[in-house]
């Protein structure tokens, strides 16, 4: 686990962790692009960039969703680059907004005003010493006021799900606050264009590989006259189900053994039914004695599929890791 500069996920050999130490140069606030995807945020907007600009990041790039009030306005007279993004939704906005930056490293966090500009060059710092991709924790140092009771459940429900799902800690998938290189984000395979795109992005960077640290920031409540576009149990419902859906490619054994597992208790309790009148009646019912049959049958199938498929998933990462491992040899040797 990370904290700080520490890798959230497991090093593959002690040897790759002193590889990343070797690499580590300092990376200046000219190379880094500040991204703020925005929707409303008319309030806080001016406040956020003008921070960065005090932090010494004038690099900053607006994805507005379409705003109806004031959001680009404020923005373009503060100095950021603004665009209205073509699509609907963060994730569309983020996918969009990387085609137009040329620096190497992406500062990215939302425009409402509950991120802290100070806690930027934490944020960026790891990136110096090889790590691809950085999360901020808003749980290390969050106001008692920043997230509802509600919300603080379902953030913890879900980082729980997460672990367990996916195999690995990241402390805080749902943070807004990443900073990233852009080589990293266009290894991964991203298509959410909703509040999705942050659980898509810690899922996709243990499927890829992505060397994860987690970092602790601060995390401020939104200012009253600002307005948040989240809907606790919808949006919420929403992550579960992504973190569910996207399995299917990380960890397909989880995936298809749960669906296996369910089909054969689905089929038993079917048989148990049958069994239970035939005992207590004499009755017989066979079209529900077959689709008992039929349910055990395909449960048994999918748990056989999720083996096979997790076999193919370990294969290809491993042969993944290999390349990887031997393009970096070939770069050594070329630069030598």
């Amino acid at each position: 686990m990370e904290h700080d500069g520490v890798r959230a996920d497991s090093a593959d050999t002690d040897d790759e962790v002193f590889a990343m130490s070797e690499s580590t140069r300092e990376i200046s606030a000219e190379e880094v692009c500040v991204l703020i995807p925005t929707l409303e945020e008319a309030a806080t907007i001016g406040g956020v960039i003008d921070g960065f600009y005090a932090e010494g990041y004038s690099n900053v790039v607006v994805a507005d969703g379409g705003s109806d009030d004031d959001t680009r306005e404020i923005a373009s007279e503060r100095g950021a680059e603004v665009f209205v993004q073509s699509g609907d939704g963060k994730g569309q906005a983020v996918r969009e907004a990387l085609e137009y930056i040329e620096v190497p490293y992406v500062l990215m966090l939302d425009g409402d005003g509950t991120y802290d500009p100070a806690d930027a060059d934490r944020m960026v710092e790891p990136l110096s010493r090889g790590y691809e991709h950085v999360i901020g924790n808003r749980f290390a140092d969050m106001d008692e006021d920043a997230m509802k009771a509600l919300n603080g459940v379902g953030n913890r429900l879900i980082n729980r799900s997460f672990r367990f799902v996916h195999g690995a800690d990241y402390e805080d998938i749902l943070s807004g606050y990443r900073a990233f290189t852009v080589d990293s984000f266009e290894r991964l395979s991203l298509d959410s264009d909703g509040f999705t795109i942050e659980t898509e992005l810690a899922v996709e960077c243990v499927k890829h590989g992505v060397d994860t640290t987690v970092v602790p920031i601060s995390y401020s409540a939104r200012p009253e006259d600002s307005e948040t576009n989240l809907h606790p149990i919808k949006d919420g419902g929403t992550i579960l189900l992504a973190l569910y859906s996207l399995a299917k490619t990380n960890n397909p054994l989880f995936y298809f053994g749960s669906l296996g597992v369910s089909s054969i208790l689905a089929g038993g309790v079917i048989a148990s039914y049958v069994l239970w009148r035939w005992l207590q009646y004499q009755q017989g019912h066979e079209i529900l004695a077959l689709a008992s049959a039929a349910a055990i049958l395909l449960g048994v199938q999918l748990l056989m599929f999720g083996v096979l498929s997790d076999m193919l998933v370990t294969l290809h990462r491993e042969q993944r890791r290999r390349l990887e491992q031997i393009t970096r040899d070939a770069r050594e040797r070329d630069e030598k």
